[in-house]
């Protein structure tokens, strides 16, 4: 089949970056469909003209795999003065770029534009004759994706004095990484090696469910047309958020989970409100749910406390976790362990080898870009300059960008219950907080868990419209010592959603005024009128 090739001769200038990305005919359509948008995402993270460099000597690190991780540690090396490596055989960037946060929350701001308007007579405003075009929506995705792809990019890398390999990356002795690109091979040698291979989608093993051609997050992103239905198979964070993105952009969605509820890590009232917000848009909730098969023509088969129904759509997608990238690389030439979770490693993100370390999805059990990106910083101070700084000491927050946002960080209730922590819990609920009140955005909560008797923050749920903004004051507070007083006597705009955390400080200021105390200033006031 060939293609129309608008790009042939040009040179795309992208200005978020100042930097020139030549766009080839010969470029590979590794991210489909091929429109000008991919042209310029792949010709930036997977260049096919692009050539390996000649090692010379030794470097201090060679990273495998250029998503989050791979990129932080290698930028903060060459910035340092350090000489590295960084290899790659697919997409620089990685899912977070090319598959996760960046086109799902382009998506999802698709989406909440489409239920604003549609709400918009709650407030006053009567809007008439809008249409949501679906196609415009993809396609907006892909053109903000590829504006972006340059600084994840080949190039901008080998400017900041990375060597960038383009191939498939292998471990072939203890001091020693075999990387096989489309030129031929080259050999690394290394003092210091990083596995960030991360993750990809994990696809159960379900009768029917490849044949039927399902959707991941990988492969969901390449839709151009509206499927009029959808079954989406994992009530977690990506389910969830594509789930209502969708269902508000027209698509007719069934989201099935095999728990009791979706959002299963978070908070069961969170998981509740936000259940009912998805609902609320059109989105069948099926909890209790086991899939079973998957018949001819997309129909879901899944064992329910009902029974067994069977569900019908255009297209399936899986949203049930993460897999780890660890095959193929050698890793049992050089003694590094695995397990079905990843690579192992200790405190200090060291693997079973010395001399090897791992950063990201491919040994976390956060999956997130924001951990990622924190476990890479932890390996540049380890592994190049005797470090000791451990993935322990890490606060690390996390949101799920549902409408209403679901943010979290630190112990819930139940997980300081399970570890012997006493807590004191100060909450307060969204419909008494006056922003929230007058945004008509009512549904949701902050809740602040301290040590018991104390002011230090054990933990924080916010469910809010802007929770995944709120929750960073909250780890800010916990990585820097501050407790809750803190964070009570600073000042907050008036009227902001963010003044509910100064609330529930206050909360904690007022339980601190014992019966005694009261009393003495009573007495002491009572004096001073005299």
């Amino acid at each position: 089949m060939s293609l129309r090739n608008p790009w042939v001769g040009r040179v795309v200038l992208l200005p978020m970056t100042n930097a020139a990305v030549s766009v080839s005919p010969e470029t590979p359509f590794l991210v489909e469909p091929a429109d000008d948008a991919n042209r310029v995402l792949v010709a930036a993270v997977h260049p096919l003209d692009w050539e390996n460099p000649e090692p010379e000597g030794k470097y201090n690190l060679v990273i495998i795999g250029a998503g989050t991780a791979g990129l932080v540690t290698a930028a903060a090396t060459a910035g340092l003065g350090g000489r590295v490596a960084l290899i790659e055989k697919h997409l620089m960037g990685g899912d977070c770029l090319n598959v996760g946060c960046v086109p799902s929350k382009a998506i999802i701001a698709a989406g909440r534009a489409a239920r604003a308007v549609r709400r918009a007579a709650e407030l006053g405003t009567t809007v008439t004759g809008v249409e949501t075009d679906f196609s415009a929506v993809m396609k907006r995705m892909r053109e903000l994706r590829a504006k972006i792809a340059p600084v994840d990019g080949a190039s901008r890398f080998a400017e900041l004095g990375v060597d960038v390999f383009i191939g498939t990356g292998k471990f072939v002795s203890s001091s020693e990484i075999s990387v096989e690109g489309p030129a031929g091979n080259r050999t690394l040698r290394f003092a210091r090696a990083v596995i960030a291979t991360g993750a990809r989608a994990l696809v159960p093993p379900i009768d029917g469910l490849l044949e039927e051609g399902a959707l991941t997050n990988d492969t969901v992103f390449e839709l151009t047309e509206k499927p009029a239905s959808m079954v989406v198979i994992g009530g977690g964070p990506i389910g969830s958020e594509l789930a209502q993105s969708f269902a508000r952009l027209g698509v007719k969605v069934t989201l099935i989970d095999a728990a009791g509820r979706i959002l299963g890590n978070d908070d069961p009232r969170a998981s509740a409100i936000v259940a009912k917000s998805l609902q609320r848009d059109g989105v069948e909730i099926v909890v209790n749910a086991t899939v079973k098969r998957i018949e001819k023509g997309r129909v879901v088969v899944a064992e329910t406390e009902s029974g067994e129904r069977r569900f019908q759509c255009d297209e399936i997608l899986v949203a049930v976790g993460r897999r780890p990238n660890i095959e193929n690389l050698g890793l049992e030439e050089v003694g590094v362990e695995t397990t079905k979770h990843g690579v192992v490693v200790n405190d200090k993100l060291r693997t079973t080898h010395r001399r090897i370390f791992a950063a990201g999805d491919v040994c976390s059990k956060w999956k997130f870009t924001h951990a990622a990106d924190a476990m890479a910083r932890i390996v540049v101070r380890n592994a190049l300059f005797f470090g000791r700084s451990k993935v322990s000491q890490l606060v690390i927050p996390w949101a799920t960008y549902t409408e209403p946002e679901v943010a979290h960080v630190g112990l819930t209730p139940a997980q300081a219950k399970e570890q012997g922590i006493e807590i004191d819990s100060y909450e307060i609920e969204l419909d008494e907080v006056d922003r929230s009140i007058l945004e008509g955005e009512t549904e949701g909560f902050v809740a602040i868990h301290t040590a018991r008797g104390k002011d230090t923050i054990i933990g924080a749920t916010i469910v809010s419209a802007h929770a995944g903004d709120m929750i960073g004051e909250i780890a800010l507070a916990m990585t820097h010592g501050l407790g809750i007083g803190a964070i009570e006597s600073t000042i907050h705009p008036y009227p902001s959603t963010a003044l509910a955390l100064r609330s529930v400080g206050g909360q904690w200021s007022r339980t601190r005024l014992k019966p005694w105390l009261g009393k003495l200033f009573a007495w002491l006031l009572k004096w001073r009128r005299k």
